[in-house]
């Protein structure tokens, strides 16, 4: 009985050396970084194919890559329409992004009456396109959204084209009358009948967003896709918001495009969001961005109807 009571005593023991051991090894193990574990679990963009709501058409193929718009056609859409035209372009620095990002705007203006439509172009994450491409892209769409007006039941003199960051860069680029940066990259017919930007890229230079190094370091290159340097003194009406807390894109950069617009003689509105970052109309600013998201959706319909773009 004696032995047995050793036996059990020296393996009690040794259990609890063992497990004061397991607890002192996991305390020692450090555990992994919120944000690389954040990171690991981020899904890659993929491009759509289609998207709910939509109609899907191909605009554009590149190589074996097919460029797709995605079409939102208002209640009681009918072919002989000739309805204004909204399109919508998403952002992510020219290298992530798809029109599932952007295909809301496209169903907002669907749901004012205007045709949406939500093209894709090619990031670099996804087709390993460069900045020029991304622009070619942008006007292709625009030029097949004019040629196929009556298809749409769109009329082209009445397009609205719109885009959020470097989707608000290449949306700029479509109403530049001139050849573009890149290989064929011929303008659109018929220019677009106003802008609607959300902080947006427009200076390419080192005083903007990217500079050269966004560009294989190549001064020339950022010049010739920086909007302000390259558009005529002719341009549409335009809309622009933009926060002053923008860390991406300097919020000075609109101002000083809204100032030579106008200087131009052309109507520029710049609208102001005090303290925000960019994406300002984001969910990641909580009730400030939701205010914000609802102040450029009630300011952007102003702007259009004034335009008679939107019926009052």
């Amino acid at each position: 009985m004696k032995n047995k009571s050793s036996l059990l005593a020296l393996t009690l023991a040794l259990f609890g050396t063992a497990t004061t051991a397991l607890v002192s090894l996991a305390q020692t193990v450090p555990a992994k970084p919120p944000g690389k574990a954040a990171a690991a679990e981020a899904k890659p963009d993929v491009t759509p194919v289609t998207l709910p709501g939509s109609e899907a058409f191909v605009f554009r193929t590149v190589g074996t890559n097919e460029l797709r718009l995605f079409v939102v056609k208002p209640k009681g859409w009918s072919k002989t329409d000739h309805r204004p035209c909204f399109v919508s372009f998403f952002g992510g620095g020219w290298v992530s992004g798809s029109p599932e990002r952007s295909v809301s705007w496209a169903k907002w203006a669907a749901g004012n009456g205007l045709v949406g439509v939500a093209p894709d172009y090619r990031t670099r994450g996804r087709f390993n396109g460069t900045p020029e491409d991304c622009v070619s892209d942008a006007r292709a769409a625009v030029r097949w959204v004019e040629e196929h007006a009556e298809e749409l039941g769109i009329d082209p003199t009445k397009l609205v084209v719109h885009g959020g960051s470097a989707g608000g860069h290449v949306a700029a680029w479509t109403a530049i009358p001139s050849d573009g940066p890149g290989k064929n990259d011929p303008a659109p017919k018929i220019l677009p009948a106003a802008l609607v930007l959300l902080n947006p890229v427009t200076d390419t230079k080192d005083t903007g967003y990217g500079g050269s190094k966004r560009f294989g370091a190549t001064s020339e290159r950022a010049l010739a896709c920086s909007v302000p340097d390259q558009m005529p003194k002719q341009m549409p009406p335009t809309i622009v918001f933009h926060a002053t807390g923008d860390k991406t894109v300097p919020y000075s950069n609109s101002v000083a495009f809204k100032d030579k617009m106008i200087a131009n003689g052309n109507r520029c509105e710049l609208i102001t969001f005090e303290g925000l970052g960019h994406s300002y109309n984001s969910s990641k600013f909580g009730e400030a961005g939701k205010a914000a998201d609802k102040k450029t959706r009630e300011d952007v319909t102003a702007f259009l109807t004034s335009l008679g773009l939107i019926e009052k």
